[in-house]
């Protein structure tokens, strides 16, 4: 540095030491985070009896001594939580902790917990040491057993898995856990008259198939007793929760026309049902429930965690409108149950993708088409494999989640809780696709995060984002991703009531619906909310990229109410020329629906329609 003082060198080292840690600031997640993404990024555990699966169901959350404490579905252990933010592991000893669907109640400073089929019931007075010890007897083993401790410190039984068969309640000894009195059925099938409790997807329903009733639980609120039971099985998106409403815990029981609640049949991840619904610190309800992805085995699932509110006439209804976009946190929101999406928008949907390698019927496309279900995997987990997604434009990134896929695992590697598992990898963000900058290094991480939720410390301008797999330890398999989300553009987001909409309802049948609107110009996709009075609209649909929703979950003989609301993230979505989709959201296995790209529109019908 020829001509330079000391001074000068200083002053340089200082500058360049100070763009570094800018540079760094700017790359890094939120150390406190605000937000959210469901699914929950817990380490779910593969699954024993399926490859390339990982599971958790049918969870329970209960408040013992200011910790929160999940337990699911054969999961090797749960989790502790002091903010339902940051969660442990717990491995324990001395309880079955393998079966299905358990029941867990805290009584007497003491947390009782019975599995799905098993009359023995185990208890702990410190769940966070993992060390639990026999407990009473029940006289049965209860099929998805949910406790209900009442305020008078009684003591019930709801239970029930059939899809023949009623789910029932008993009362229970708090003390011997013995049966007080006889049982009594209290949920029977309906689908004559409750059209989501039919079996099915889209159009596409089982009529001759009876569903699945379960997975019961109860909340009382301001002296109502509401009885959740979940339908019509775990494995279909419509999979929800169901409402009877009494003033005993025993019944008589009516049902709320307004079910179902905890409904998200539409968008990135679905489902909703056999969960529970409990009180956080601060007196609000959440739901945490069970999602499916149900392709690698029909037990394939995930958690997540709804806010969950009451109205003045005593509906219940649960928050899932953008459900699976950034939400707050509990304790952030004063009112979540109304209001909880943070606003952030998602850019990467169906957006123009490029990979550094693919497996046949894998393609990089699967990572932006919003469906938890696919996913794209590289040809290996070696180094460097990559996924880069073009935004179109530049975007303010405000959050990224990265939604990792399981393909070609070694089970002897990967299954137990005895395992390391965990993924490392960067991503990086560029204005023109050639000069790239770090957004996140995980390269040294030893978390196990299937679900990796990034909300950034501060928004980022970028157009193209690229994840790279730094390492997978052996038996993780291939680099795989379900689905590359990012979120932001919050302060561009454009929301358009429509009013031009037409809702055609089967008047001998009820249960079903067509929503039709004129589309909106820009608009990326659509909210159908609907409900049993104007101010009511508890549920919904979200449809990306179409003009109706086919709606198979009324109940017959209700008057519903609808709003359609378009959305718009301020990108438009890339549509190569030749894409089909079905035209007015029609059966897709009547080629007749389809509709063709040709460049500048739409075709219908396709002209070019494949055998």
């Amino acid at each position: 540095m020829e001509g330079c003082t000391m001074k000068t060198i200083q002053k340089f080292f200082i500058l360049a030491f100070g763009l570094l840690v800018c540079a760094w600031i700017w790359a890094q997640p939120a150390q406190n985070p605000q937000t959210f993404c469901n699914p929950l990024n817990l380490n779910y555990r593969f699954m024993v009896d399926a490859v390339d699966a990982r599971e958790a169901a049918d969870p329970v959350m209960v408040l013992f001594k200011g910790d929160y404490y999940l337990f699911a579905s054969r999961s090797g252990g749960y989790w502790t939580s002091p903010d339902l933010r940051n969660w442990t592991l717990i491995i324990p000893t001395g309880i079955d902790i393998e079966t299905y669907a358990p029941g867990v109640v805290v009584m007497r400073d003491t947390v009782f917990y019975i599995p799905s089929g098993s009359p023995q019931v185990y208890k702990t007075a410190d769940p966070k040491s993992g060390i639990w010890t026999l407990g009473p007897k029940c006289d049965q083993g209860y099929g998805d057993p949910a406790f209900f401790l009442d305020d008078d410190g009684r003591l019930y039984m709801y239970y029930g898995l059939s899809n023949t068969s009623p789910t029932s309640v008993v009362e229970l000894d708090p003390i011997t856990f013995k049966e007080i009195g006889k049982p009594v059925n209290i949920v029977y099938a309906d689908t004559t008259n409750h059209g989501w409790e039919r079996r099915g997807e889209g159009v596409k329903f089982e009529e001759d198939l009876r569903p699945w009733i379960e997975g019961c639980w109860m909340v009382k609120h301001n002296g109502k007793y509401y009885l959740h039971y979940s339908a019509p099985g775990t494995e279909w998106k419509t999979y929800s929760d169901g409402i009877y409403v009494s003033d005993s815990p025993m019944g008589p029981f009516t049902y709320a026309p307004y079910s179902p609640v905890d409904f998200k049949p539409s968008g990135f991840v679905c489902g909703g049902g056999h969960g529970s619904t409990f009180k956080d610190k601060n007196g609000q309800y959440w739901h945490i429930g069970t999602m499916t992805i149900s392709q690698k085995h029909i037990f394939e699932r995930r958690l997540t965690l709804f806010p969950v509110g009451f109205d003045a006439d005593g509906h219940i209804h649960t928050n899932t409108v953008f459900g699976d976009y950034p939400q707050y946190f509990p304790g952030i929101k004063a009112d979540p149950a109304n209001e909880n999406f943070a606003g952030m928008m998602l850019l990467s949907h169906k957006k123009y993708v490029q990979a550094s390698s693919a497996l046949e019927g894998y393609g990089p496309e699967k990572a932006v088409d919003e469906e938890i279900r696919t996913y794209w995997s590289a040809v290996s987990g070696e180094p460097n494999e990559w996924l880069m997604i073009d935004l179109g434009k530049e975007c303010r990134v405000e959050a990224i989640q990265v939604n990792f896929a399981e393909h070609n695992t070694t089970p002897d590697l990967v299954r137990g809780r005895d395992k390391t598992l965990y993924q490392q990898y960067i991503i990086e963000k560029s204005l023109d696709g050639m000069n790239w900058e770090m957004l996140v290094d995980k390269s040294q991480n030893t978390q196990d995060v299937p679900h990796d939720y990034l909300e950034l410390e501060n928004p980022v301008n970028a157009r193209y984002i690229k994840i790279t797999n730094v390492f997978l330890p052996p038996g993780m398999g291939f680099f795989a991703i379900r689905d590359l989300r990012i979120f932001g553009n919050s302060d561009q987001a454009v929301f358009t009531k429509v009013h031009d909409f037409t809702v055609e309802r089967n008047p001998a049948d009820g249960r079903d619906a067509i929503v039709r609107w004129s589309p909106v110009p820009g608009a990326d996709g659509y909210l159908i909310r609907y409900g049993v009075a104007p101010d009511k609209l508890y549920n919904h649909y979200i449809v990306y990229d179409a003009d109706s929703v086919f709606i198979r979950s009324l109940n017959r003989n209700v008057e519903y109410y609808f709003d359609v609301e378009a959305f718009d993230s301020g990108t438009e979505y890339y549509q190569p020329v030749g894409e089909f989709r079905s035209f007015q959201s029609g059966d897709w296995n009547d080629v007749s629906t389809w509709a063709q790209y040709d460049g500048t529109t739409w075709v219908h019908p396709a002209p070019h329609v494949p055998t």
